[in-house]
């Protein structure tokens, strides 16, 4: 009988799961039209990303007269504390951050009119925006990878299948610790209620107590018993 070397069964496993997993992972692509205001609120495309971990925003604008595109790269903590910002972006612009801390990251896009413009056109100015945000293995350029050390084209796929491997370890570590925190949360509720259900026991017995007392005593008073 012919006995399996572990590393090679391994590695086979690897290749016949890597297409599989390079098709499945999420392209966070998105193409709209942004209209023009004077006074523009920000439009905000989220994504969900975890702490230190890189962030690749590529954003193409049409081109458009007497506007003025500006990005804003943010988090969704309470403080909308700002990575990066960009004014008037023109073309296509390519912008990296690294995040903080676990939670969503919004690209926001704000489009100003500039100029004098009639009143009846300005509802009819916008521009387009073609937004492509890469996130953890997604950001990493293999090809330059791969030219700096030399490696092959199955090396260079083996080193992406290692950083979407790595995110899903991150990932199940992440929902791991969501869950104990989830867990101790619920045991601390558990024994809150517990708690507050001894002490109303424990309330109302003692006023059912003074009560009785309460009222034998009224009821000497006024001679109606012994």
């Amino acid at each position: 009988m012919m006995l399996l070397n572990p590393t090679s069964s391994l590695t086979t496993l690897l290749l016949l799961l890597l297409p599989s997993l390079l098709t499945s992972l999420p392209a966070a692509c998105i193409k709209f039209s942004l209209p023009a205001q004077r006074y523009p609120p920000a439009k905000c495309i989220w994504n969900t990303a975890h702490s230190n971990t890189l962030v690749i925003v590529t954003a193409n604008v049409a081109p458009g007269p007497n506007q003025r595109v500006d990005i804003e790269i943010i988090d969704s903590s309470s403080q909308r504390n700002v990575y990066l910002s960009k004014r008037d972006i023109n073309a296509e612009a390519r912008l990296a951050v690294t995040t903080h801390e676990e939670g969503e990251v919004g690209v926001c896009f704000r489009n100003y009119i500039e100029g004098d413009v009639p009143y009846d056109q300005q509802s009819k100015l916008a521009r387009v925006v073609d937004l492509d945000v890469d996130i953890g293995a997604d950001a990493v350029d293999y090809n330059a990878i791969a030219n700096q050390e030399s490696l092959s084209g199955l090396e260079t796929e083996m080193r992406k299948l290692e950083g979407i491997v790595k995110e899903i370890v991150d990932e199940m570590s992440y929902l791991k610790r969501r869950e104990e925190r989830f867990s101790d949360t619920n045991v601390s509720t558990n024994i809150r209620v517990q708690n507050f259900a001894w002490f109303t026991i424990v309330s109302l017995t003692c006023l059912g107590v003074w009560q009785i007392f309460h009222l034998r005593a009224f009821f000497k008073r006024k001679y109606l018993i012994d």
